[in-house]
Formats: structure tokens, sequence, C-alpha cells
């Protein structure tokens, strides 16, 4: 199949590959010309060093190369996919399978990725999303990985899953394309405040405390939404919650780390040097969290630090101090 990837970051570029080498036709669009330059003369992406870029693969910057494709990978940032999809509608055949793999919550509209690109398309082409535990590093290495496709149309999911699935990455598929879409958001906010743990020295029972209670928050919130208390259980959920949480090659923690070391949030993200989605997210986590009327502490913790200035510590302490209760009694597990 004809294949265009939207966003040659590390994670464009990875799938990029993983459809290459599953025989598919694969151009890789970059938003700027330095991006693609930089791509074409060291066949290689900053982002995945020593991984190299096939000959076979095709590189650009014009967006008409989605014309004839069979499916479109939207790989850019969150804040670049509504202008992105805008672009598409224009440009993509009529049924092209929008393949949407960026992680966030749309700031000003509190919109999940998929509805955003759904929005601007209007029906044009269908919408996927995939999602799990894949840092870009590592499925550019072909380290084994396993993901979920997720669509309320099945047949859409499993179409999806024949492109991708390969013995090194395997892909499930689920008609929750809600829930995936909000563990992926979520998950990054969490992953900040387990970086904030270990800025701050914190030990391995205060981040099992954190991503337990993190899961549970996520879970509350999503199942409000419309999500499946399934989703969060599974590759989507506490698969992406474990990896990003644990890991240095989550910008999210790498973040948190700082901030636990007493950097300001701002210049936190500032010294990660590329898009730290959980900063953002923690603001829409608020929007809808408070719009749903459920309790989620500990992303309104995140929310006091990074944007009202709150001491790290304080607000563990905070946490901490909260008035007893069941570990169930507010759980969507239940």
């Amino acid at each position: 199949m004809k294949i265009t990837v939207l966003g040659s970051g590390g994670w464009g570029t990875a799938l990029a590959l993983l459809l290459l080498e599953n025989g598919h036709e694969v151009t890789l669009w970059s938003y700027t010309e330095e991006e693609s330059r930089v791509l074409r003369e060291t066949r290689e992406n900053p982002m995945l060093k020593g991984v190299p870029l096939p000959e076979t693969m095709g590189l650009t910057t014009d967006m008409g190369a989605v014309k004839g494709c069979g499916a479109v990978v939207m790989a850019t940032p969150s804040f670049a996919v509504r202008a992105t999809a805008a672009k598409l509608k224009q440009l993509a055949d009529p049924g092209t399978i929008v393949i949407s793999v960026s992680k966030g919550i749309e700031k000003d509209t509190s919109l999940r990725l998929s509805q955003v690109i759904e929005e601007e398309l209007q029906g044009h082409c269908p919408v996927v999303v995939l999602s799990g535990p894949s840092h870009a590093e590592e499925v550019g290495r072909h380290v084994p990985t396993g993901v979920v496709a997720a669509s309320e149309d099945l047949e859409l999911a499993r179409q999806v899953q024949d492109l991708f699935m390969n013995p090194r990455f395997r892909v499930y598929t689920s008609t929750d394309k809600v829930g995936t879409e909000l563990c992926a958001a979520l998950k990054n906010i969490i992953a900040l405040c387990a970086g904030c743990c270990d800025g701050m020295g914190c030990g391995d029972n205060t981040k099992a405390l954190l991503m337990t209670r993190g899961l549970a928050e996520m879970a509350r919130l999503g199942v409000a939404l419309g999500g499946k208390q399934e989703t969060f259980a599974g590759l989507a959920g506490v698969g992406d919650l474990i990896v990003t949480c644990c890991s240095m090659h989550s910008r999210n923690r790498r973040c948190g780390i700082l901030i636990g070391k007493g950097v300001e949030p701002k210049e936190a993200v500032k010294e990660i040097g590329a898009v730290v989605e959980g900063y953002y997210a923690a603001v829409t986590a608020r929007t809808l969290a408070q719009k749903a009327g459920i309790e989620m502490p500990i992303a309104q913790a995140a929310y006091e630090v990074l944007y009202e200035g709150r001491d790290v510590h304080a607000v563990v302490t905070d946490l901490m101090s909260r008035a007893k209760r069941s570990e169930t009694e507010e759980s969507s597990w239940t």
C-alpha cells in the first residue's frame, strides 16, 4: 500500500521505517525544508541516532504526497494536529484511512486528537487511533513492542493491525477509541509527576504509589467520558503508563526530574528541547475533570506545580495527608 507519514519526528520516522519494512511504499513528510534536508543528506533522523533511513523511503515537504495513498499516518505534535488535518482534507482521497499516533488533548477545546482530526476532515476519511507503550528509540531498533489499534469500526482497526503488525511489532485491536486516547494523554501527566519524585530523591515505594493512584484517576475520568474500564488495564493504559514513568526515553519523566530538582517548570520544558505533552495535558485534564465532576488529586497537584508555582515538596505532603478512605471507594475498577 502507498502510505504517507505526516511528521518526521522520532515517532513518525520509526513508524515509517516499520511500514517500509512491511513492504509498503512509504513517504515521510517534514514540516520544514531544513528537517527534510537533514534527513536526505544524512539518511538518519537526529532523534533516532544510528538508525539508517533506506533510499527506498521517500522524503518530502510536499503534503501532496498523500494523494493516492491508502493510509496516512498523523504523527505531528498535538498542537499541530488541527492545522495539518485541515490541509489533509484538501489533498487526501476520500476514504483514505487516517491513523492518529500523536498523544495529547487539544488545549483550547479539550478535544481528543481523533476528534480534532474528524472535525477538520468532516467525514472525508475514517480515523483510527494507534497507541501503546512504544518509545520511538526502541521501535527504530527493532525492540519487540505491542500497541493497540482502536476504532469504533472493528474492521478498520483490523486493517490498521494488518498494516503495522510483524514479528517484532504486535498490534491488538480495540473498539474503545475514547479510552485509548485518554490513556495516551493522561499518562503523560503522571509521568511528569513520576519524574518529579525521582528528582526529589523519592524511592520505588513512592513511584509505585503514584503510578497506581494515578492510574485510578485516569480510569475514573476515562470511564466518565465514555471510555471502557478494561482499556485502562491494558497496553494503552497501564502498559504506556509503566514505560513513560520509568524510562529515560520519556521526555515527560525527564522534565519532571528537572522540576523535582528545583528547576522552574517553564525552564524545564525549554531544557528538554522537544514537546513535553504532559505539561499541556495538565491544563486540559483539569478542565475535563471539573466538567465531569471527577476528583483527580494527582493531576490537580501537577497543575498547581506547573502553573501556580507550588513547591513540589509541599504538594507531596498535601497528597500524603489527604483524608482517610478505602482504596476502592472512588475507583472505577469496582
